[in-house]
């Protein structure tokens, strides 16, 4: 499982989100208070699933996706607190909890990638027999 490629970038990308969770503590919303955790535990699920589901190709592409889609949506969601906060953006503290979403979808992003070489290798290989 880890000696792919694939699965240092997903492992990245599971470490990124549980770093966001561990940050995002002050990360509320009035209207939902905890939103922004729950997605979080979302991607993680997702994100683990997709890091231990190396034989489903086809599944963890989808997944992949997935996760990618909640990583934006984190973002997102982050981006939008920080404009809201007192202090804005600019205050020192506040603003890494917009960087572990950003690195978890770039990861995946590439993760992605060579799952999808993977899968087109083995269908070549299909080919042949």
């Amino acid at each position: 499982m880890i000696q792919r490629i694939q699965s240092v970038w997903l492992l990245l990308a599971l470490l990124g989100t549980i770093f966001l969770i561990y940050t995002s503590d002050d990360v509320i919303f009035p209207e939902y208070p905890r939103l922004f955790q729950i997605v979080s535990y979302i991607a993680l699920l997702v994100t683990g699933a997709c890091l231990f589901l190396f034989r489903n190709r086809k599944l963890q592409i989808k997944l992949s996706y997935v996760g990618i889609f909640l990583n934006a949506l984190l973002a997102g969601l982050a981006a939008y607190w920080l404009l809201k906060v007192s202090g804005g953006i600019h205050f020192p503290e506040k603003g890494i909890e917009l960087f572990f979403p950003i690195l978890s979808m770039a990861s995946i992003a590439i993760a992605r990638f060579f799952i999808m070489r993977d899968e087109r290798l083995v269908k070549s290989a299909d080919r042949l027999r």
